[in-house]
Formats: C-alpha cells, sequence, structure tokens
C-alpha cells in the first residue's frame, strides 16, 4: 500500500456525480441498485446457519503459518529485486510458487498472469515512511505474477465476486511486510480454504497481486477483465487487516474500516456492518469514503467497478512501522485479522446467495 492519506470528510456533488458517471455499469451490476435486504437473504432456508457455520472455521492458527512463512522464514521478504543465497528464484517468486501450491493442494486450478515492472529506487530523503521514488528507464525490468484461483458459481456464474491481496513486500527496502501485506494474503488464502467446498452460486475469484514494485499489477487485473467483459458483483481488498496504533493495540482492540470511492462501494461498506452486527464478530467496524480512487481496490474503481472496497485495520492508517524495517509477523494482531476475514467471509456469503 503506497501513499494511504487521510480520508476525505465527502467530496463536492459535481465530484461526486463525475465518479458515480464513471462507474455507471457497475451502479447497474446485481447487488449495486438499492440498499439490498440482507435480513431477508439471511432468513431464507438454511442461509444463516451455513453462514455461522463456515465462519466458525476461519483458523487465526493457520493464518499465522502463511504469515511467518512469508515474512520470517523462510522468506523474510517478497521481492522480485532479491534473490536469497544459493536460491535459484528471488523471493517473490518462491513466494508465489508457496500460495499457488497452498491453493492447489485445496482443489484449485492457479492461473499466472505475467506483468513487467520494475522495483522502486529509494529517496532516503522523504520521510521514513515514503522513501519509495519512481524507477530510472535504464532500471531492470521483472516479470511479475498474479495469480488467480476461482470457483465457478453454479446458477449464475457469470456474476463474480472478487476477494484480492497484494502478495509483495517493499522492493526498495528490508521489511519483512508483514502487516503490509503478508496478513492480507494471508487472509485470502483462509478465504479460499474455508471456500474450498462450498456450493457457491456466483463465481468466486481469488486474486494475489503486486502493488510494491510498479506499476501496480492489479492494475492489468481490472483492464484484462474490463476488456474481457466480466460482471464484477463485488470487489474485497484485504490489505493491512488488524493493522491499528500502536495505543489501540495496547487497549486491545480489534478494529475494521472499510474505505469505498462511489455509492456502489458504499452499499458494501454497509453489509460489512450488517453482518458484524448480525454475526456478532465483535469488530470496531466503520465506513469511510475516499477522496478518490487508491489501493488494489481502486484499480478496479479506475476500470469501471464501483462495487470495489478494501478492508483495513485503521484510516487513517495507524502502523508505525508502515515501510520500514520493523513490519515484522510478530507485531501482527492475527486475531484481529482473522476476525476481518469472518466478516469478509459473511459478506462474501451473503453477496453469493443474494438474489
Amino acid at each position: 500500500m503506497n501513499g494511504r492519506g487521510v480520508a476525505a470528510v465527502g467530496l463536492s456533488l459535481a465530484l461526486l456525480a463525475a465518479l458515480a458517471g464513471s462507474v455507471s455499469a457497475a451502479e447497474n451490476q446485481p447487488g449495486a441498485q438499492s440498499k439490498p435486504d440482507w435480513g431477508g437473504i439471511w432468513s431464507k432456508g438454511s442461509v444463516e446457519a451455513s453462514i455461522r457455520g463456515l465462519i466458525a472455521t476461519v483458523d487465526a492458527q493457520r493464518m499465522s503459518r502463511h504469515l511467518f512463512y512469508l515474512s520470517k522464514d523462510p522468506l523474510p521478504f517478497r521481492k522480485l529485486n532479491l534473490t536469497l543465497p544459493g536460491h535459484a528464484k528471488c523471493t517473490l517468486h518462491e513466494a508465489d510458487d508457496y500460495l499457488a501450491g497452498k491453493l492447489e493442494s485445496q482443489g484449485y486450478r492457479v492461473q499466472r498472469e505475467e506483468v513487467r515492472v520494475q522495483a522502486y529506487r529509494r529517496d532516503e530523503k522523504k520521510p521514513p515512511h515514503h522513501q519509495y521514488s519512481r524507477p530510472m528507464p535504464e532500471d531492470p525490468w521483472y516479470t511479475a505474477y498474479n495469480l488467480y484461483a476461482e470457483k465457478k458459481g453454479r446458477s449464475r456464474p457469470d456474476e463474480i465476486i472478487v476477494v484480492l491481496a497484494h502478495k509483495d513486500s517493499q522492493s526498495w527496502i528490508a521489511s519483512p511486510g508483514a502487516n503490509d501485506n503478508a496478513i492480507g494474503t494471508a487472509g485470502v488464502l483462509e478465504l479460499a480454504c474455508v471456500l474450498a467446498e462450498y456450493p457457491c452460486e456466483r463465481t468466486i475469484r481469488f486474486l494475489l497481486c503486486n502493488e510494491e514494485h510498479t506499476p501496480w499489477t492489479s492494475v492489468t487485473a481490472a483492464q484484462k477483465a474490463k476488456e474481457r467483459g466480466d460482471n464484477l458483483v463485488a470487489v474485497f481488498n484485504l490489505d493491512g487487516i488488524g493493522v491499528k496504533t500502536a495505543e489501540e493495540t495496547a487497549a486491545g482492540k480489534k478494529t475494521n474500516v472499510t474505505a469505498y470511492t462511489v455509492p456502489a462501494g458504499a452499499r458494501l461498506a454497509e453489509l460489512m456492518s450488517a453482518v458484524n452486527e448480525r454475526f456478532a464478530i465483535g469488530l470496531q467496524q466503520r465506513s469511510v469514503q475516499r477522496s478518490g480512487p487508491g489501493d488494489d481496490d481502486g484499480s478496479f474503481v479506475k476500470a469501471g467497478f464501483g462495487a470495489a472496497v478494501v478492508n483495513i485495520g485503521s484510516w487513517p492508517y495507524g502502523d508505525p512501522n508502515y515501510h520500514l524495517e520493523g513490519d515484522i509477523p510478530e507485531r501482527c494482531d492475527v486475531q484481529n485479522a482473522a476476525m476481518t476475514v469472518q466478516a469478509t467471509l459473511a459478506a462474501v456469503l451473503t453477496l453469493d446467495q443474494g438474489g
């Protein structure tokens, strides 16, 4: 996550109209008209019981194992421009193999999408959290990969719910990138694991992309989805889940913020609040509206998919070790992250069962 700013309190009517116009196609997608009757969905048959049963299987210890593998041992980083001594692949490609292997072990077929990128340079004259700077034309180019895994819907396969996270760590500094964003990556793996045997009605697509090299590979993913004419009914980005200020951590708070850009995203933010309450997940849940598209969900908003949000532990982002060497897995609140995964899972299942 690069350049995250303070959430805006609102947009001018003119700007809001312009943004809404830019995602008119997304506004017409299922679930993006008026606020759905979430209670009506949960009351159908065994839907609520099914959701409760699945969210109970979210395993914080399993998430922790992925987190420590990806950001401490055996992989201290996930970078295209770093290969460990004696290894044949860079640390990011090693991470890709690990992630693909875990998904395949759950029965998914993993597709890799190539994107050419460069590593950021470091400008130590900038503030510590924001020392990344644009590469020069002569700097090396690398092949990065978007990883996709998908569960085809039974009755509405053309309607797609996307869950994504960026899997790389910072290319310009020796940061393990645990909160940013090995923890979100572990969250996507956990969602895929829990849903592996779930008979979904709509298609559920898992995307693991890269954001700490440039250009962001979520841009390619969003543009390709637009070119194919994909009907993305919702996009959930997990980035820095459970991450908050030192004061909030010391107080034992379990937080989540759902940030959206345009009205179609606001409905997903409302859903996150609704599932947190209905299923007694226990998050201190709130919503904010961005001043403009940002993070990997913003790539989809820019491509015309307005029903896109990010779930993140704090807004403004409160991690004191953001983009620093101190972003280590021991400082992650895995239980908080697992609660966010539960809420995201409940939202995905609600959308999947909606009419």
